[in-house]
């Protein structure tokens, strides 16, 4: 009789064992839920500035992916595709072409020899809607730490991440026009720091 009251209890105690793996692998799926980008629906514009005036336009990410824990954003990464520059301020065909190609090239980002940057989190801190968002952003092969405010908002359907950040050209050895390095360039200096205007659409 203990014989059989002690395999009883066994069997229960292996049951239950069981039964907490299952559910914490459960809790654990919902927790590693990854959202693709989607490119088409997610939008990057610029903003650069020089003594004499400023140029705005846009550039399409590639992909990427984000990782949510419910409903906060927990990890993430995407793509950005340097060959697809574009300047929407220049309504002259002829201007607007030559600064584009100009961007593309070396003195700004070799989009030929780097056609994608690229960024990935690395921490995350705040809680509702409003993060600070810290990752690697990549351009021209150089990886630099940043850190910004995004503004996330995660459900059942998908995510959506709105961010503006500040970058400092040279950082990525991008120093054309550039003050820092040309002190006697005068009105034709180009401002350091340029805009992103981010907004992220992710789908599972």
């Amino acid at each position: 009789m203990k014989t059989i009251k002690m395999f009883a209890s066994v069997l229960v105690a292996g049951m239950m064992m069981i039964n907490s793996a299952v559910a914490t692998e459960k809790t654990a799926s919902k927790k590693a839920v990854s959202y693709k980008v989607d490119a088409s629906k997610s939008v990057v514009k610029w903003h650069a500035k020089k003594v004499t005036g400023e140029h705005n336009g846009t550039v399409n990410l590639a992909n990427g992916a984000l990782t949510v824990d419910g409903t906060k954003i927990t990890g993430g990464s995407f793509e950005i595709d340097m060959t697809s520059i574009k300047c929407e301020d220049l309504t002259d065909a002829g201007y607007n072409a030559k600064l584009v190609g100009h961007l593309k090239s070396d003195d700004f980002f070799s989009a030929e020899k780097h056609p994608k940057a690229t960024f990935k989190i690395t921490k995350v801190e705040g809680s509702g809607t409003n993060y600070t968002l810290t990752g690697d952003m990549t351009i021209k092969g150089i990886t630099k730490s940043i850190s910004f405010p995004a503004t996330v908002k995660a459900d059942a359907k998908g995510v959506t991440a709105n961010a503006k950040i500040t970058l400092d050209r040279t950082k990525w050895d991008i120093r054309y026009g550039s003050k820092s390095f040309i002190p006697n360039i005068g009105d034709k200096a180009i401002y350091d720091d340029f805009a992103i205007d981010l907004t992220l659409a992710a789908v599972k």
